[in-house]
């Protein structure tokens, strides 16, 4: 049951799971509605729904033309369900509160590309939108999804897929558990109190699709841990300053302020100068970049193309930079497929002086900072992008490290990166050793990375930290093979990316 939970998210980017979850809640809301489950007029839901989808597509087409930057039509319709899931429902006989909803969408369209700083949004766009509505305008978000118990069970299961497939446990328990001790520590009646909170208010809801809006939440450990106590504590209804209560979305838009004051910054408008090929069906991409990019090896960028038609992959993705920070330009490795997504084909059709827009910079998979730990990267296929940006940046600054490097592919015509690696042991003593499924030739290990060749090439694997990069399915093995040869859970790290690549 979990493989094939875990086969279905593999599929999904992040974007396109929060979509159909959102629009399976509203489903499910109409419905219960016709049959007074949900206290709303069925057809004032339905057209609120309308009303927020229309102002944040006409918004948002207008906004990028202005600002020329490509349109994301997955987080355009996020933002447009979520208003329409805390916002009160509106009769098509109410002005004011159609005037209410459609100021609500057009400032949480318009707060991407007003409040940004280097092309990147500050706060969470619904966030936004909300928090206006109510100050000024004296319509506040009502939260009424979370505040239904017929629809509990629903935002338990779709926000549990969403952590799931982002690995944010950390951020949402974080969160959780503040505001419960918080509401409970100001609170008179523990039992009402706890139930209430938990059965009947937007917590859950929030903490599954506000909060982990990865444009304005933190990707580092610590830091989004703390990310996540801020917004917790002032999630709490009886904190104030004074006279000023905080709201959701408030605590939310505060949290904002604090990822950004931490976190990296900008969104990057990046030139491709030219295409290599490093591999059967795997290219790099170079692109040159108007500042230096800062970033440690290994690390990952958000990329996004405007595409004319997408598909249910959407137009962002998450790809290692496979460029060294010692180096000028930018280098982006990907592998194709007969059926690729059209992100992929619009990629692939790019020529030299083409633009795409990178942002999001994160990730934990980098080198320790004590040079003298043992390190074994294990890489399948295109999985050896970090690793070629952690080569590449170890030879640049002439310093020998004690790795060993297994590189799992198919055939010969896989293996990429032959130079860096081929350097790496030259100038480093990084020796590699190639595990080749069909047509190995001598001195490689025919099969694939298992434990006996992990055995045979480092005798002190016990001693070592093993870095795992590749095809989910292949991490996934080599993990379990890993533990199961005693291993700690603590010395292995793998690769990530909150989307499907």
């Amino acid at each position: 049951m979990i493989n094939a939970v875990d086969r279905f998210l593999d599929h999904l980017t992040m974007y396109r799971l929060v979509l159909y979850y959102l629009m399976v809640l509203l489903g499910t809301a109409l419905a219960f509605c016709l049959v007074k489950l949900v206290p709303h007029d069925p057809l004032a839901l339905a057209f609120t729904t309308t009303l927020t989808l229309t102002a944040c597509w006409v918004a948002n087409k207008a906004f990028a033309l202005i600002f020329e930057v490509p349109a994301n039509n997955d987080s355009v319709y996020i933002t447009a369900l979520i208003l329409a899931l805390i916002l009160d429902p509106v009769a098509v006989t109410d002005l004011s509160g159609i005037g209410a909803v459609i100021f609500a969408s057009v400032w949480a369209i318009s707060s991407k590309f007003i409040f940004a700083v280097g092309r990147k949004h500050l706060f969470n766009p619904a966030a936004v939108g909300v928090a206006l509505s109510a100050l000024l305008l004296d319509k506040p978000a009502t939260w009424w999804v979370g505040g239904n118990s017929w629809l509990l069970p629903l935002v338990l299961i779709g926000g549990i897929l969403i952590v799931r497939k982002l690995r944010r446990l950390d951020l949402v328990a974080t969160f959780v558990g503040v505001a419960l001790v918080t509401i409970l520590a100001t609170a008179a009646q523990y039992g009402d109190v706890l139930q209430e909170t938990l059965g009947s208010s937007p917590l859950l809801f929030f903490a599954f699709v506000m909060l982990t809006e990865p444009l304005t939440a933190l990707t580092t450990r610590w830091p989004r841990i703390a990310f996540a106590a801020i917004i917790g504590f002032l999630f709490a209804p009886n904190i104030h300053i004074g006279s000023f209560y905080f709201t959701p979305e408030l605590a939310l838009l505060a949290g904002n302020l604090f990822a950004y004051s931490v976190g990296p910054k900008g969104r990057f408008v990046l030139t491709l100068e030219r295409i290599e090929q490093t591999a059967a069906g795997s290219y790099d991409f170079i692109f040159r970049s108007p500042r230096k990019l800062a970033f440690q090896a290994g690390q990952y960028l958000e990329w996004t193309l405007g595409l004319d038609r997408s598909d249910n992959r959407g137009n962002r993705r998450y790809f290692t930079v496979a460029s060294s920070p010692t180096e000028q330009s930018v280098r982006l490795g990907v592998r194709f497929y007969p059926q690729s997504s059209a992100f992929k084909r619009a990629l692939g059709s790019m020529k030299p002086g083409a633009t795409i827009h990178a942002s999001q910079l994160a990730g934990d998979f980098t080198l320790p900072s004590d040079p003298s730990i043992k390190i074994a990267f294990l890489a399948g296929g295109i999985g050896i992008t970090p690793f070629r940006s952690m080569l590449q940046y170890l030879i640049d600054r002439e310093e020998v490290r004690p790795i060993v490097v297994l590189y799992g592919t198919e055939s010969q015509d896989d293996i990429a990166y032959r130079d860096i690696l081929g350097c790496a042991r030259r100038e480093l003593g990084i020796t590699t050793f190639y595990a080749v499924a069909k047509g190995a030739v001598r001195g490689q290990y025919p099969g694939y990375i298992d434990a006996r060749l992990v055995r045979l090439t480092m005798p002190d694997y016990l001693e070592r930290t093993f870095y795992i990069s590749g095809p989910q399915a292949m991490v996934k093995a080599l993990r379990q093979k890993l533990l199961a040869m005693g291993v700690s859970r603590s010395k292995i790290k793998v690769d990530y990316f909150p989307g499907f690549a």
